[in-house]
């Protein structure tokens, strides 16, 4: 009896497995207001029947592949993160990640950057979850360390975090619409404006004072 509820539970899984990749596609290619129930079972090879044993609309398929896929891209996201020397570093890491995942996720991202948005209030509520927790990772950084890095002293971590957010979701469509995008160069510049280098600011600190010499010398 185990070895065949095992099997069933197998087969079950297979079954969500290929939902999950044709509704991803179909998605991300045709549009969610495009994709009909009917598409993902043919797309998916298997019938209705099999879509509704695990979801009760292609709403709620959205709302429960964002809330696992994305939930996947955030865990990913704070991994990476992690791994960082500082709290800048780990900033650094954080935004590489998750534009780099979205580059090699196209189908995940263009779900959860642009056809999630706005299909119902349980599926908004997802959406913002998943972008909520990448902006809390940020936020959770400039609030533990922000007073003693004078480039972050002054700014308001809630603000912050939902501005990185943002800034990496417009980048990140961005690439969306058009593939050829270099994506390096894009982390680059995220991360040159939200988690430059001490080197940078450094760098840039002396480019001011060489091209105006009298600034440090005038009352403030």
């Amino acid at each position: 009896m185990a070895t065949v509820a095992g099997t069933r539970e197998v087969r079950r899984e297979a079954r969500k497995a290929r939902l999950v990749q044709a509704a991803l596609r179909l998605f991300a290619v045709d549009g969610f207001n495009e994709t009909s129930v009917d598409d993902i079972v043919t797309g998916a090879r298997t019938s209705k029947s099999a879509f509704y044993e695990f979801w009760t609309s292609k709403e709620d398929c959205v709302r429960d592949l964002l809330e696992e896929h994305g939930g996947a891209l955030i865990a990913d996201v704070f991994a990476a993160s992690a791994e960082g020397a500082d709290h800048r570093d780990r900033l650094r890491r954080g935004i590489a990640r998750f534009v780099r995942y979205c580059a090699g996720q196209a189908e995940l991202a263009r779900l959860l950057l642009v056809e999630s948005v706005g299909v119902n209030p349980a599926v908004e509520d997802a959406r913002h979850r998943v972008l909520g927790r990448f902006a809390h990772i940020v936020e959770a950084e400039v609030r533990a360390h922000g007073a003693g890095d004078p480039f972050y002293r002054e700014i308001d971590p809630e603000v912050f975090g939902r501005a990185v957010v943002g800034a990496a979701y417009e980048a990140t469509a961005h690439f969306l619409v058009d593939p050829d995008t270099d994506v390096e160069a894009l982390i680059r510049g995220l991360c040159a404006i939200f988690a430059p280098s001490h080197s940078r600011l450094a760098d840039d600190a002396r480019s001011a004072a060489q091209a105006d010499p009298e600034a440090g010398r005038r009352p403030a």
